[in-house]
């Protein structure tokens, strides 16, 4: 790797623009270069002009493989014939075990045992090694570390080497070369390679590029560190994928350099960046694949005007948290409600409050009852609807006419 390279200031970054074009040289046989296309009804809903690059299209579904096979083609063949080693319940690990396997490289990954099967059964489809080692990611890397020098293997960081981060960049360095016009990227971070390698692109560009970073409020650790402060990193996040407590050394300096900004998303804002894209361009993204665009849609005064180059940077999300999320978007708008109404507990009661939903042409979807474990009295009871309606206004036509009716009526609302 280049030792230099771009100056700014009085330091210097360790990854250059030669490294990326180098690296993209090296692997672009062997990934897909997915497309970058402007969303016209997306730039309408954020006052940017939006460029959306879909690395959820990769064979794994995320651009991390860019890395890992960078990282893999500069092995000699000693390296090769021991083998490669890391630690990775997600996108590093299917990037590094399928590229692996086309190279005949022995994988080992080192996953936390609490790691869904799903995700130990699609890394070990790509003929890669899995050990379960301790209840935290921090267990298992140091795990693989023990054994890369037992076994004489080349450990691959995910994010924190030179290599890794120049071939992230050739995400930036085809978003550029498609979207000239581009002058700014959103790019997610976690541990900092995806942004490190878009960044010494973007600032070697003949026009500026700004580069604004986005992460998930529950795991703000580059924001904090950059800004330092000091954050608390926990909590269960949408955006799993770049849920990082510690960025690395290497990108943080990177970072630190370079960024134009770091802003952060709320889980809701997340949870309407995927549902958007979904229901906008057809297209399933993970929560850390749709972080772009939640900055776009939490902070858009600082994207109004700019023609922005958003990265959806991996695909992989389970099929019952996607279902969840865009039931949950339903219900913010208005399309899928829980009304909570109190009923004397006498025949027809009920018959009564479906004339009622008939009536404003609203559909039924399960009714609650609670007799019980409630405080009204013996005769009293609760009961819960959920229903579907066609907006906002629906419902609230919904409601108006129950009220009307003499009924009391509590939506249940959504965190």
């Amino acid at each position: 790797m280049a030792t230099l390279q771009k100056s700014v200031g009085a330091s210097r970054v360790p990854v250059s623009i030669e490294d990326v074009r180098a690296a993209h040289g090296r692997i672009a046989g062997s990934i897909v270069r997915t497309p970058t296309l402007l969303s016209k009804t997306l730039s309408q809903l954020t006052g940017a002009t939006v460029y959306l690059k879909f690395e959820n299209l990769q064979f794994t579904a995320a651009y991390k493989e860019r890395g890992a096979l960078n990282k893999l083609l500069q092995l000699g063949e000693a390296e090769r014939a021991r083998g490669v080693i890391a630690a990775s319940a997600g996108n590093h690990a299917q990037g590094l075990a399928y590229h692996g396997a086309r190279l005949g490289i022995p994988v080992t990954i080192v996953m936390p045992k609490l790691t869904p099967t799903v995700k130990v059964q699609q890394t070990e489809g790509h003929g890669a090694r899995v050990i379960l080692f301790g209840e935290r990611f921090d267990d298992a890397h140091a795990h693989a570390m023990i054994l890369a020098e037992q076994e004489g293997l080349t450990f691959v960081h995910p994010f924190d080497d030179p290599y890794i981060i120049a071939g992230q960049g050739t995400v930036a360095l085809e978003m550029l070369e498609d979207v000239p016009e581009i002058d700014m990227l959103a790019v997610p971070i976690g541990g900092g390679g995806l942004i490190s390698g878009s960044l010494v692109v973007a600032k070697a560009q003949d026009h500026e590029v700004g580069v604004v970073g986005v992460q998930a409020e529950l795991y703000p650790s580059m924001y904090a560190k950059i800004n330092g402060v000091t954050l608390s990193c926990e909590g269960d996040t949408l955006a799993e994928g770049i849920a990082v407590k510690q960025p690395g050394a290497l990108t943080s300096e990177i970072v630190r350099e370079l960024v134009d900004d770091i802003v952060l998303v709320a889980e809701r804002d997340l949870e309407q960046a995927l549902a958007l894209l979904l229901q906008i361009e057809k297209t399933v993204v993970e929560g850390a694949g749709a972080a772009g665009l939640a900055a776009l849609l939490a902070h858009p005064q600082r994207f109004a005007g700019r023609t922005v180059g958003v990265i959806l940077c991996g695909g992989n999300i389970d099929t019952r948290l996607l279902a969840n999320v865009l039931l949950r978007d339903l219900a913010r708008s208005g399309r899928l409600a829980r009304l909570r109404l109190r009923l004397q507990d006498r025949p027809g009661a009920l018959f009564n409050v479906a004339r009622v939903f008939d009536e404003q042409q609203v559909n039924i979807i399960e009714i609650y009852h609670q007799r019980v474990f409630t405080t009204l009295p013996a005769k009293g009871l609760i009961t819960d609807i959920e229903c579907e309606t066609r907006d906002r206004a629906h419902l609230d036509r919904l409601v108006e006419a129950l009220g009307r009716e003499g009924y009391e009526v509590t939506p249940v609302e959504l965190a």
